[in-house]
């Protein structure tokens, strides 16, 4: 054994403060000192110290400090991912002990990808903190489940901003790249006319994808339509179409095609929209809104 090491035993092991880890996820999503500190009601030095005793305590240099903001090292980058953890495990806490229980029913509708990105984790989390609370979930379209929403049927709704026809609404909880996506090692790519698959008249991503498409002069045809992301997921699989997809969907066996010469597609947002607010319905958009902070 070399004895050069320190030894560290459990009880030297130092313990993250809860009020320096907030100050560090609030740098980090920020992206300023300066902008922190307004959130955290502290002035940028006094975050700056406890950044640079953070960074002493771990031994690892948590930012990369530039012009006009900062960035995370690949340890920030890891201590985010605990921080924001260790946060939510610290209020689910005080609550089950300190906060008014909650007791009542509310019903949320969503898209199927965005359900299956956020929707596990949402009502997991939901479900600890809030056990007497009854969640209804519906997945359908945006038009249809702000229909429901304006039908007295659902409390709260999570669309995509900039379906055709549909009137600007909600809370912009996430924004995302629009990709180009098909099958690794498929040809569908390279046909002509570009075989796309899209989902049904009114989408945005098929209004976004049009419109590059259109822009760039490329010819291509509509192989395969369908009402959910599943559906366009399969026609890529079997490698009969590529489709515009969000980023964070791209899993293998499907990949991005960046370097295709496919016409470049913008962002999308995901707005939450509610009918109301009340203790029950403020506790579930809280819950969505970390589920897609935690996607970032």
């Amino acid at each position: 054994m070399d004895s050069s090491k320190p030894v560290i035993t459990r009880e030297a092991i130092p313990l993250l403060d809860t009020d320096v880890l907030r100050t560090f996820v609030a740098i980090a999503e920020s992206g300023s000192f300066t902008r922190a500190a307004k959130q955290v009601f502290r002035t940028p030095s006094a975050l700056s110290m406890q950044i640079k005793r953070l960074e002493e305590i771990l031994g690892h240099v948590l930012f990369v400090r530039e012009a006009r903001h900062v960035r995370l090292t690949p340890e920030g980058e890891v201590l985010l991912g605990y921080g924001r953890r260790l946060l939510r495990l610290n209020e689910e806490a005080i609550q089950q002990f300190l906060a008014p229980s909650l007791q009542g029913r509310v019903s949320f509708g969503t898209s199927d990808d965005v359900g299956s990105r956020i929707l596990p984790r949402v009502l997991a989390q939901f479900a600890r903190s809030y056990p007497a609370v009854q969640v209804d979930v519906v997945v359908g379209s945006s038009q249809q489940n702000l229909a429901r929403l304006d039908a007295g049927d659902l409390d709260m709704v999570l669309i995509t901003i900039g379906n055709d026809g549909q009137q600007w609404r909600g809370d912009v909880v996430h924004t995302e790249p629009l990709v180009w996506a098909g099958r690794e090692g498929g040809i569908a790519v390279n046909r002509s006319p570009l075989p796309v698959s899209f989902a049904s008249h009114g989408c945005a991503w098929r209004r976004m994808a049009l419109n590059a498409l259109d822009d760039a002069h490329m010819s291509y045809r509509v192989a395969y339509t369908c009402d959910n992301c599943s559906g366009q997921e399969a026609a890529m699989l079997a490698d009969l179409a590529v489709a515009p997809f969000p980023l964070s969907l791209v899993q293998p066996p499907l990949r991005r095609l960046d370097r295709e010469g496919l016409p470049a597609l913008p962002d999308y947002q995901i707005a939450l929209v509610r009918s109301g607010t009340n203790p029950v319905n403020d506790a579930l958009a809280g819950h969505v809104r970390e589920a897609f902070a935690d996607l970032r």
